[in-house]
């Protein structure tokens, strides 16, 4: 009798970790791996963000921190959410945990009960319908196609809604696509929601600062304040300010909900690491010069990224409106075959050769709800992004 625990079962490994995780181990063997699967700038976290750190570790501030986040940095984020989104939030509305994955995963095992649905558009970002299987509810996946923006519906919205739903996950900018939504698409998106009050709303907003060609982000509980009482804001420093590694997300919420979050907390992880929580105090208060300047490169990577994709025959790719992905469409190669004779049957067959052939390490868009598509992520060097793309054009011009 296995020792592992039947919920397991229903999930599985986070894919675009996998993907990571084999680029490195053939680049550890020797291979000439480029690694498009990882969303993780490749800037470093800016110096006075690191000098806070340094500084809080001199000051001896490695201690524990109150469970849900350190009075500095709940202040910084309550001063965040006014400054950005015009969302009040006093500091029992706020929670700080160990990266924006614990975060929401904290409020769904917080919430969701068996038999709960959880709505999840696709394409989604990998871990959304697993950790809402592993709460015990059940993810209702509301295809969005590319036609219209990779973006849910109202429409879409309101067919999926049951009186068994809990939440609707939304993110934007998008990971994968990088779609966004503009103020008029999020206020179809809320009118909906403000006809089903037992619906809670989870906006990971991870990407807010990451939008190109003078798009404006918008939050829902930003658009309609009515959702505010039963809407998760969630955030965190991990893509804007280059601070992966330090593993520090937020959310603003009810305060039932967000003490709710802090109980699962208590018991699982505590505290984030106190020194990361000094440095995200800094990320949010101090200078956020760079994050233009950082944006602009962002920006020159997708038009070049995009306009070398669609050069490739078989592939089409449009230009999202944030993030730093983009998700082309490989339907244009369904069906050939490979120098060796194998058949591409498929966006993981097609993702696969790009790997053996090229190289080049992406993500399949099975992962991630949608396909035939797959996932690059063009927070890497130019330099290497030009090389990727040219090996994916020599590889997709070799199927025949």
């Amino acid at each position: 009798m296995s020792i592992i625990a039947k919920s397991l079962s229903r999930i599985k490994p986070s894919p675009t970790m996998a993907v990571t995780q084999k680029a490195a181990e053939l680049k550890a063997a020797g291979r000439d791996v480029i690694g498009l699967g990882a969303g993780e700038p490749d800037f470093d976290t800016p110096d006075h963000i690191k000098r806070a750190a340094i500084a809080a570790i001199e000051a001896g501030a490695t201690k524990y921190t109150a469970v849900g986040g350190t009075p500095a940095l709940k202040k910084a984020i309550s001063a965040k959410f006014k400054r950005d989104n015009d969302l009040d939030y006093s500091a029992d509305q706020i929670i700080v945990g160990t990266g924006g994955k614990q975060v929401l995963y904290n409020a769904l095992i917080a919430t969701v009960d068996p038999g709960d649905e959880v709505i999840v558009p696709a394409p989604y970002w990998v871990s959304y319908p697993d950790m809402a299987l592993l709460a015990g509810g059940e993810p209702v996946i509301v295809e969005c196609p590319e036609e219209d923006g990779f973006k849910l519906q109202p429409d879409a919205l309101e067919a999926a809604i049951t009186p068994k739903t809990k939440w609707l996950i939304l993110n934007s900018p998008s990971n994968p696509t990088g779609a966004a939504y503009t103020k008029a698409d999020m206020k179809a998106i809320t009118d909906v929601l403000m006809r089903h009050p037992h619906v809670w709303v989870m906006s990971d907003d991870m990407y807010e600062h990451l939008v190109y060609d003078g798009f404006q982000f918008v939050t829902p509980a930003e658009i309609e304040p009515g959702l505010l009482d039963r809407t998760l804001t969630v955030n965190g420093v991990s893509k804007t300010y280059a601070m992966t590694g330090w593993r520090i997300g937020y959310a603003g919420g009810p305060a039932e909900l967000i003490k709710a979050m802090a109980k699962v907390q208590s018991q699982s992880t505590s505290n984030p690491s106190s020194i990361s929580q000094a440095a995200a105090v800094e990320a949010l208060d101090g200078s956020q010069d760079f994050i233009a300047e950082r944006n602009d490169v962002f920006r020159q990577r997708r038009d070049m990224v995009v306009d070398l994709l669609n050069e490739v025959p078989g592939l089409t790719c449009n230009k999202p409106e944030g993030a730093f992905y983009v998700y082309p469409s490989c339907a244009g190669l369904i069906g050939k075959k490979t120098p060796d004779g194998k058949v591409i049957e498929g966006d993981g067959d097609f993702v696969t050769y790009l790997l053996e052939a090229a190289n080049v390490a992406t993500v399949q868009g099975e992962a991630f709800g949608l396909s035939p598509y797959f996932r690059i992520s063009y927070a890497t060097s130019t330099e290497a992004l030009q090389e990727a793309c040219g090996r994916i054009k020599k590889a997709a011009e070799a199927l025949v």
